[in-house]
Order: C-alpha cells, then sequence, then structure tokens
C-alpha cells in the first residue's frame, strides 16, 4: 500500500531532523555547549506558549507555527550568526532557496501554508510576525545575560550595539519585554565594566 501524501510528510520530517546538527552561537544556560537550531526553536516555540496568552491580540498558535518553522532554513543556509560579518543579501538568496527545497518536499497544501509562515515571520509585518520575531531576538539575549555575555563577550560586542541589534525588534514585538531586557542589558554590562 503506497501513500504518496504521508511519504513526503514523512520525508520533510526526516530531512527537517538535520536541524539538530546546525550549531548556533549561543551557549545554553546550564552548561558550556552551544545550542543547535532546532533547540533554539523548541525554546522559542515554549517562550510563545509562556509569553503569548498575555498578549490577546496574538494568535499563539501561529507564531509557535513561525517559530518551529522559521530557522529550517538554516539546514541549507546555515546559522548567520548576528555579531558576524556576512553577506544580507546573499545569504536572503540562500534561505529563500533553502525554503523553495524544503516546503517543497511537503503535499502542496502544507508546502504553501509552511513556507507562507516562513515568508510572514521573515517579513516581520503582521502581529504575529512581530511578536516571533520579538521571540527570536528576546531568547538568545536572555542566554547572553545568563552565560556572563556568552555571543556577547566572545564577539567584543558593546551595550550600544546590543541595544541596536535587539532593541528595535524586541521593542516592535513587546515594548514590556524590551523595558525589563534593557535593565538586563545594563545590569549585564556594568558588572563586566567593574
Amino acid at each position: 500500500m503506497s501513500n504518496p501524501r504521508l511519504e513526503q510528510q514523512l520525508a520533510f520530517l526526516i530531512e527537517a531532523d538535520a536541524l539538530k546538527a546546525v550549531e548556533r552561537q549561543s551557549r545554553i544556560v546550564k552548561g558550556r555547549r552551544r545550542e543547535n537550531s532546532a533547540e533554539h526553536s523548541w525554546h522559542l516555540a515554549l517562550f510563545a506558549l509562556v509569553l503569548g496568552p498575555e498578549r490577546p491580540d496574538i494568535d499563539v498558535s501561529r507564531v509557535v507555527a513561525m517559530l518551529l518553522l522559521h530557522d529550517l532554513v538554516e539546514i541549507d543556509a546555515g546559522d548567520n550568526p548576528m555579531h558576524g560579518a556576512f553577506d544580507a543579501d546573499g545569504v536572503a538568496e540562500a534561505e529563500d532557496a533553502a525554503a523553495k527545497r524544503l516546503f517543497g518536499l511537503l503535499p502542496g497544501d502544507l508546502a504553501d501554508r509552511f513556507e507562507g509562515l516562513w515568508r510572514e515571520f521573515e517579513a516581520a509585518e503582521t502581529p504575529d510576525a512581530r511578536f516571533a520575531r520579538a521571540l527570536d531576538r528576546f531568547q538568545p539575549l536572555l542566554l547572553n545575560t545568563l552565560t556572563d555575555g556568552g555571543t556577547w563577550t566572545e564577539n567584543d560586542v558593546s551595550e550600544a550595539q546590543v541595544q541596536a541589534r535587539y532593541g528595535p525588534v524586541i521593542e516592535k514585538g513587546s515594548p514590556d519585554w524590551w523595558a525589563h531586557a534593557k535593565a538586563l542589558v545594563a545590569r549585564h554590562f556594568a558588572r563586566s565594566d567593574r
């Protein structure tokens, strides 16, 4: 008995397992190793489940879906840390090609839905996408404050650079989160200046 739809779905799910091998710069809180992109996506989805109900204007299930899908393109395109130098146009092109390939493994209806959610996240024009993108910046910021500066220390990132790189995206998704995050950042840099 052949089930082409199921075979396509399983092909996609098996391919998605490769996200576990994509290493990010952020370190996990209770350990020395770096998180992988699959762990990052899971953690963001959990953030959305916990913080999303505070926002009645947000569709938490859509946000969770975006967060579970947003980094799948890194299977082909790799992770591009925000504190490194990279060709933004080249990255966008590689990620676009990855999205087409990866979501193209799915049956048409799911391919269209998932690629649409990925593109919505990337554009960050809807409230759900802005919320999801804010979480995508908020989580690594928290990790850095809990790991003695983590990637900030490794890349010699200043407090002003942190505020410029994280602040606008987090604030668009949640001014409250940015107010809290800004205080954490200030506390971290005050301690590290001693």
